[in-house]
């Protein structure tokens, strides 16, 4: 028996069959349908008795692609992509639950998912309880006899917070609990949920996967049982992503580790340096030595990831006087970019929040969170440094 293909050459050469022209690079179908030759073909496509595509809001030949290429990234068995990474977070929530249900989730969510927890489910009758990702022995307290879903973001945005995750997929086996987990962060590079008995693993593939700004994009992927359930409900109610970007994100997933393993060492070593800075706080990063949860993240993920957040005595005046100075550095709320970006969560992605919950998430006025791209380091510290010195 042939031994299956390692993921990143999966990614690479896990592409569909080619046409009869015989292309190298997968071409790019943007067409919104597809024909049939007869009218018993076309009904029985419809019934699922015959292979065939009907519609792109259900699937495409370049999304398909994708879609496989993560499913191998992650390990899971199906998936479904989205035009944004929260028509993901929002498709793994809206496909599983229903009037009367509960979530458990941990603290420290992106401020949307956050949104969706507190002001857009509960208009339908779904309530939800936080628990502290940092405090697994916490979490059981916090189940239902109703709860269905566990739901989880590690590492946090923008606070970089933990979760364990063997301990996250004991208390759902335990509770009978499907396992959610939010991975845009990690990536599949560098830590795999299902490994820990994820059920639904959601993505931004904007970010990190794309990797270079260009395209929306997210992905669901999970086991076949669950994603029956949400590509039901993704296909109805039509948040599909568009071909063309399948296709780009698609390429990108060609790059994925070698860009990450860039990205994880450029962020190390940006983390040391922005602790020698006078100006500077505090550093928080998964694999310095000094971040709390250092082990739990040496366990569980293989690198420390892309992204370093930092405390500047001053609040948002001291933040946005670093963010008015700096030349190189972009400003915008994306992230997982080869260009270095710099965002204020307290005024941006997390502004919808009350100054009390961005306190209990670790988003001090002033913190910044720093996605560190591809350039040569030397010349981003020097870019800082004239906000810095």
């Amino acid at each position: 028996m042939e031994k299956p293909l390692q993921p990143q050459t999966h990614a690479i050469r896990g592409q569909m069959d080619r046409t009869q022209y015989r292309e190298h690079a997968t071409p790019l179908f943007l067409t919104s349908s597809f024909t049939f030759d007869s009218a018993e073909a076309m009904a029985e496509t419809f019934a699922g008795e015959r292979a065939g595509i009907i519609y792109s809001r259900y699937n495409n030949p370049s999304v398909d692609e994708l879609v496989a290429k993560a499913c191998a990234l992650e390990g899971t068995e199906a998936g479904f992509a989205t035009a944004s990474g929260m028509a993901a977070v929002f498709a793994s929530l809206a496909a599983l639950v229903k009037q009367g249900d509960h979530i458990v989730a941990t603290r420290a969510l992106f401020g949307s998912t956050h949104q969706l927890l507190t002001n857009i489910l509960p208009k339908w009758g779904v309530t939800f309880t936080y628990v502290e990702p940092e405090q697994p022995e916490t979490w059981a307290a916090a189940v239902q006899e109703n709860t269905v879903l566990f739901v989880t973001e590690t590492p946090s945005n923008p606070g970089l917070k933990l979760v364990d995750l063997a301990a996250a997929g004991k208390l759902c086996k335990a509770h009978g609990l499907l396992f959610v987990v939010d991975n845009c962060f990690a990536t599949p590079v560098l830590q795999r949920p299902a490994d820990y008995g994820a059920d639904l693993i959601t993505h931004s593939a904007t970010k990190w996967m794309d990797g270079q700004g260009r395209v929306l994009g997210g992905l669901l992927l999970g086991t076949q049982e669950v994603m029956d359930k949400v590509i039901a409900f993704c296909r109805h109610t039509g948040p599909a992503m568009s071909p063309f970007n399948a296709w780009v994100i698609s390429k990108s997933l060609e790059t994925l580790h070698v860009r990450m393993a860039a990205h994880c060492q450029s962020a190390l070593a940006m983390a040391h340096w922005l602790g020698e800075q006078v100006a500077v706080t505090q550093v928080h990063y998964p694999f310095l030595e000094s971040h709390p949860q250092h082990d739990l993240a040496r366990r569980q993920m293989t690198a420390g990831g892309g992204i370093v957040t930092f405390e500047l005595a001053g609040g948002i005046a001291a933040a946005q006087r670093l963010l008015n100075a700096v030349q190189l550095c972009t400003l915008s709320s994306n992230l997982g970019d080869t260009r270095t970006i710099l965002t204020h969560p307290a005024t941006t992605t997390h502004s919808k929040l009350t100054p009390e919950e961005r306190a209990s998430v670790g988003i001090s006025d002033g913190l910044i969170r720093m996605s560190v791209g591809l350039e040569a380091l030397v010349d981003i510290q020097g870019d800082l440094l004239r906000g810095l010195g």
